[in-house]
């Protein structure tokens, strides 16, 4: 999941929606999707982007929305139960159970999905995060345990054999991990002790990591030729910056170096997303070359308990407690794009919905994961 730490505290673990994605994926119950209604003023195509963004309205899922999901439907191999990890161009991460036996996998393109490991506890271990380059490296992280407190292992997978070897392992507090590989270099974050975790970056075709920063930190992520994540400063959080190359400090654009104590950050190296305010939340968004960041999305319970925000071109998505949202900067709308305990992400072209028909904690429940992309969804309604 191509994402910071979203807690008030950076080094507080994701919120539980993230302890085990088999259970922040079909938790609960549900039986269908949104009740999607067709409206004329649905638009046909995205529409230009507006010289300033302004407050967002909600909308109905527009059936052609449903529609496509629906065709982009991935479906899993005969006698495993599929659960989503991460999506991105081209790719969608997934484990696998079935028949007492757990696995990583990646599907990318039209053919089966290539294992990327074979978990050592089928029951234990869970596929927490993944991240592809689209070409040869997978980089994914193994929770070992139910607990947020549990080791886990990060691996690299190498597509011209098909083998995985492990990269690093972590055993003490800190950030969730959400690694992410670019031109042949790895990057994430583990705890280290005292309270404090290190950003590294390593060579995906192997040599020693290289610790980049130690302090209280999120986990970081990549926003065009940076990597970027929210650290402590004095009693406050702001966010860090280095280049994805060199490794440098690089410099922020004065609306981002300004922030303090936001939460769940992430960008595309365009557009920057973010969840501002603890008592009255808002979803803030502001993109290359607008004078100031805009309160897009206010209203209850579209922020209540907004989490995992993921970024894709003009799309936003994000979770609550209850359910997922998707924004259209393009429109300047927003819907509710699963049904209850749905999971969505939009990353790198790509939009991924998750969510369960019938109650996930019995049998004759059904996981649904849909596939799409991104930029041949029409845009969602226009306000008004």
């Amino acid at each position: 999941m191509g994402t910071s730490g979203s807690s008030s505290s950076p080094v507080g673990a994701r919120t539980a929606l993230t302890l085990l994605l088999a259970g922040i994926l079909m938790a609960g119950c549900s039986s269908a999707r949104p009740d999607p209604e067709p409206t004329p003023r649905e638009s046909s195509a995205p529409a230009p982007r507006p010289n300033a963004l302004a407050a967002a309205c909600e909308v109905r899922l527009p059936a052609s929305w449903s529609s496509a999901l629906a065709a982009g439907e991935l479906r899993a191999p005969a006698g495993e139960r599929a659960v989503l990890t991460d999506t991105g161009p081209g790719w969608t991460a997934v484990q696998l159970t079935g028949a007492g036996q757990r696995r990583a996998a990646l599907l990318h393109g039209r053919g089966a999905p290539r294992t990327l490991l074979t978990l050592a506890d089928p029951v234990e271990h869970q596929l927490l995060a993944a991240d592809f380059d689209g070409r040869r490296w997978a980089v994914f992280a193994v929770m070992e345990g139910r607990t947020l407190d549990s080791p886990w292992s990060l691996y690299v997978w190498d597509a011209t054999t098909g083998t995985s070897r492990r990269l690093a392992r972590a055993d003490r507090p800190g950030p969730l991990p959400q690694p992410v590989v670019r031109d042949g270099t790895v990057h994430w974050a583990q705890g280290v002790g005292d309270g404090k975790a290190t950003v590294y970056a390593a060579a995906a075709a192997g040599g020693a990591p290289r610790a980049l920063r130690t302090g209280v930190m999120d986990a970081p992520f990549v926003a065009g030729d940076l990597v970027v994540w929210r650290e402590s400063v004095g009693s406050g959080t702001r966010l860090t910056a280095v280049s994805r190359t060199g490794a440098r400090t690089a410099a922020l654009p004065d609306a981002l170096a300004a922030l303090r104590d936001v939460r769940s950050v992430v960008s595309d190296g365009r557009t920057w997303a973010w969840v501002e305010g603890e008592a009255e939340p808002r979803l803030m968004v502001w993109r290359t070359g607008d004078a100031r960041p805009t309160a897009v999305v206010t209203t209850s319970p579209a922020v209540d308990g907004m989490d995992q925000l993921r970024i894709s071109g003009r799309l936003v998505t994000w979770r609550t407690p209850e359910t997922s949202y998707a924004l259209d900067l393009g429109s300047g709308s927003y819907a509710r794009i699963t049904p209850a305990y749905g999971y969505a992400q939009a990353r790198g072209g790509a939009l991924a919905v998750a969510y369960s028909v019938g109650n996930a904690k019995t049998s004759g429940s059904r996981p649904v994961i849909q596939v799409v992309d991104a930029a041949r969804l029409p845009g969602l309604p226009h306000c008004g």
